[in-house]
């Protein structure tokens, strides 16, 4: 067994070397970490505010290109009573038709 003057030197020698560089490991890891998370935070924070800029930007573009309802409605309705004097000038051609071939 050790004396207590050997035990003492061991842990004064080893020990107390170890546990220092293991704090000291434990310490910079942990920095080390937090830079890290910092600077993905950081650099996700960038990112959403670009997407927001850009989503702002594709909405505007949106407001300005795109036709808007009432002009929709007024297209449809030009273009549903443009169809209804084809169809009128069909069903009159073919009326014609039949009554000059027959059946």
């Amino acid at each position: 067994m050790l004396d207590a003057e050997s035990h003492l030197l061991w842990v004064t020698a080893v020990e107390v070397p170890v546990l220092g560089a293991l704090f000291w490991l434990v310490w910079r890891n942990r920095r080390d970490t937090d830079d890290r998370l910092t600077e993905t935070q950081r650099r996700a924070d960038i990112a959403i505010a670009q997407t927001k800029d850009a989503l702002t930007a594709f909405k505007l573009e949106v407001a300005r290109s795109y036709a808007s309802i009432s002009t929709l409605k007024d297209v449809e309705a030009r273009l549903t009573a443009h169809l209804l004097r084809i169809e009128t000038k069909l069903d009159e051609t073919r009326a014609r038709a039949l009554e000059t071939h027959g059946p």
